[in-house]
């Protein structure tokens, strides 16, 4: 009788658990069909481990009390191991992970997970403080995993989304699916490892994964050059969405991977590319690309140069890729033979380009084409607008009119070629979980009220400690006396009148902190640093020394800032490590008598890719008697994986720059390692010499316009390249030299 009870399976029970220490207590002893519900609340520092084994008709399921409302906080992850588990209805918010990994297929290194499943999952803000410190929200190890219908939204610091690890025999041709999840907004990193979704990586890129993508949908996730970094063999990327997202699909390394039936809307916004081809027996197919902005690596359609013999770790030749059946229309550039260089000398060969909608936009070349393409046979392609470097047998050129049909998809009119008609992109109402808000495209500024506040000693503090996100603090004329530096955790517009002044001075080292969470905009204001203290590191607006984990935008319009020269390096806006500015936009502006710098974007120093802005824009504004570099702004480093920094200066007027007897660089501005420059239509007055060094990739730089009088030519150095400098001077009148 005592060895029939043994054989007979343990009955599955459902277990209500409403703290850590009772979790614990059962997930000792699951058996199949076990059931462990956490209570609704917040479970604060808590590490789940499951595991054990159940079967395909009864999983081991833990899930929440009620979908969506319990939430995993503090210093909390979830690891799971065994066979057939199923994890649903959880928040991961308010916190960060102790270790390398928020969800985690396995339970330990030999306790990968078989058959399991996470469903209906959020992990919503859950980085690490500094932006910097690398980890993964999600890691698939095993085999014939799932992980769909989740919900993984702003990841600021370093380190993939979500990645699929190959480490172990266990976890190669894992037969994984990740489907239906939304991968909501990522902000730009300002370095390398903001890549979404990688699959491999190049240590294990000779081995097959065999993963299947599907049915995503990624929404702004701009993070790097790679939104998908494929590099492994044999993985399929089928039927995803990609919504206003810098970068590409890129199959890095491993051979035979299957792209088809993506859609990617790029509405025009800077960098959004398509699908980059690198390596071995890649089919792209029946793909759709409009609206795409992205050039070079990030171009709609991208087939690289390889490297002779390539490492694993670099460009490994394509061959035999077949390219048939696309769209692209209104974007900007398709790359043949991208990268091409002394190292990257390995055109494609065998390969196949047919049966291609193709549409560009712009005045710059379309089809650009870097190398030899004879390894390339083109047939059946039509160019419907744009320019191509050269012709090409196999690409007819002649306008078609598009129709937009149902699916949302242009088509050409009365012509098969081209995307199918029946591809229906997925949408984000499609995807995720339908009970967590997916966040707005909104503005951050001016959402909320508008505060009125009057002249005098610590009023502006006051209005400042009462306002809320969005808010306006509008200012009357007359003078503002504020004797705490402001703590900004919240984005903030701070406006004066438009017809009189609004003064304001500040008794602290600072008047505005950036903070977590922190945007502000100023408009209409005189800004005077007479009362500030002699501090070291005095600025106007300074980020906090703590690592911020969010990205902020600073904008100043019709501001007058002055008298920041109480000590030999006052700056108006200084960018701290682990600090990064989406935007700063300066326009219609006054500065005068300041030490320092405008824009001090320079902490960054330790040339691992790493800088402190994305973009700089400056229009039609003054600046007299700046004794520091105007604008320094440093990216130092070889890496390829961003595509900023960007500076635009136009239509300003500058007199006695970057001469102060303290100036370390001796230039009224550096732009170190910045991707892209346009400096036009400027004066220049008896300044210092511009500063360019050109470090890594392709810079664009342009000067040109420019008036100035004793102040000497650009001075230009590239630090990668052999040759003349690459700038394009054109229609400057530099006194004492010819104009370029």
């Amino acid at each position: 009788m005592s060895i029939w009870l043994l054989a007979v399976p343990a009955q599955a029970k459902d277990y209500f658990v409403k703290n850590a220490d009772e979790y614990n207590a059962v997930a000792a002893k699951l058996v199949a069909g076990d059931v462990i519900i956490l209570a609704n609340g917040r479970w604060h520092d808590f590490e789940i481990k499951i595991s054990g084994k159940g079967a395909r008709a009864k999983p081991i399921t833990l899930k929440a009390e009620d979908p969506g409302k319990v939430f995993l906080t503090g210093q909390s992850n979830l690891r799971l191991g065994g066979e057939y588990i199923l994890v649903t209805g959880l928040i991961f918010r308010d916190g960060y992970s102790p270790t390398g990994e928020v969800i985690a297929f396995r339970a330990s290194k030999d306790d990968l997970a078989r058959n399991s499943r996470v469903t209906e999952v959020v992990i919503d803000g859950f980085s690490k403080p500094d932006r910097y410190e690398s980890d993964y929200w999600v890691s698939m190890y095993g085999k014939n995993n799932r992980f769909d219908h989740n919900h993984l939204t702003g990841k600021t610091n370093k380190g993939v989304t979500l990645a699929v690890r190959l480490d172990s025999k266990g976890s190669q041709e894992n037969g994984h699916r990740i489907d239906h999840v939304y991968f909501g907004p990522r902000p730009v990193l300002g370095s390398n490892g903001g890549e979404t979704l990688r699959i491999g990586t190049s240590k294990y890129s000779m081995f097959d994964s065999r993963t299947t993508v599907e049915n995503n949908y990624f929404d702004r996730c701009d993070g790097e050059v790679e939104i998908i970094s494929s590099k492994a063999g044999r993985n399929i990327f089928r039927g995803n969405t990609f919504f206003e997202s810098s970068g590409t699909l890129t199959l890095r390394h491993g051979d035979g991977n299957l792209v088809e039936n993506n859609v990617f809307f790029g509405n025009g916004k800077d960098h959004t590319g398509g699908i980059r081809v690198i390596n071995r027996d890649q089919t792209i197919r029946n793909n759709y690309m409009e609206g795409l902005r992205g050039n070079g690596f990030a171009s709609a359609l991208t087939v690289m140069n390889g490297v002779p013999d390539s490492p694993v770790n670099r460009y490994v030749q394509v061959d035999n890729a077949i390219i048939e059946n696309n769209s692209v229309v209104d974007s900007t550039r398709i790359t043949f033979a991208a990268g091409a260089d002394a190292e990257r000398s390995a055109a494609p060969v065998n390969s196949r380009f047919q049966h291609n909608l193709l549409g560009g936009t712009g005045p710059d070349v379309f089809v650009k084409i870097q190398d030899d393409i004879s390894g390339i046979a083109f047939a059946d392609n039509r160019m419907i607008g744009g320019k191509i470097d050269q012709p090409v047998a196999g690409i007819s050129e002649g306008e078609v009119a598009l129709v937009r049909a149902e699916n949302g998809l242009l088509y050409p009119d009365g012509s098969s070629i081209g995307v199918s008609r029946d591809l229906t992109p997925v949408t984000r109402d499609q995807v995720g979980v339908s009970w967590y808000p997916k966040p707005s495209t909104g503005e951050r500024f001016g959402t909320g009220r508008g505060i009125a506040v009057q002249p005098g000693e610590d009023s502006l503090t006051e209005a400042f400690a009462a306002s809320s996100d969005g808010d306006r603090l509008v200012l009357s004329t007359g003078d503002y006396l504020v004797n705490k530096i402001l703590p900004l955790d919240k984005a903030i517009s701070i406006e004066g009148p438009k017809d009189a002044v609004a003064k304001i001075s500040f008794a602290r080292p600072s008047l505005i902190e950036i903070r977590q969470g922190g945007s502000v905009r100023l408009s209409n204001l005189v800004i005077d640093g007479e009362l500030a203290p002699d501090s070291v590191g005095n600025a106007v607006i300074r980020t906090t020394i703590y690592p911020i984990q969010s990205n902020f935008l600073i904008e100043l319009d019709g501001v007058t800032v002055a008298n920041l020269d109480v000590n030999k390096s006052f700056h108006v806006i200084a960018l701290g490590k682990s600090s990064f500015a989406d935007r700063v936009s300066i326009k219609n502006s006054n500065f005068a008598n300041i030490s320092g710098s405008v824009l001090q974007a320079a902490s960054e120093t330790d040339d691992y890719g790493q800088y402190n802005v994305e973009y700089v824009d400056v229009s039609g504004s003054n600046f007299k008697d700046i004794g520091g570099a105007v604008f320094n702004i440093y990216r130092g480093g070889r890496d390829e994986s961003t595509f900023g920094p960007h500076f635009s200066l136009t239509g300003s007027t500058f007199m006695n720059v970057g001469r102060g007897g303290n100036s370390v660089t001796g230039s009224s501005m550096v732009l170190h390692g910045v991707q892209h420059s346009d400096i036009s239509n400027n004066v220049f007055l008896e300044t210092a010499p511009i500063k360019i060094v050109h470090t890594v990739g392709r810079p664009q730089t342009r000067i040109s316009g420019n008036v100035s009088k004793n102040m000497p030519a650009p001075i230009i150095e590239e630090l990668n390249y052999q040759g003349a400098h690459r700038a394009i001077l054109a229609g400057n009148q530099f006194e004492g030299a010819a104009k370029p």
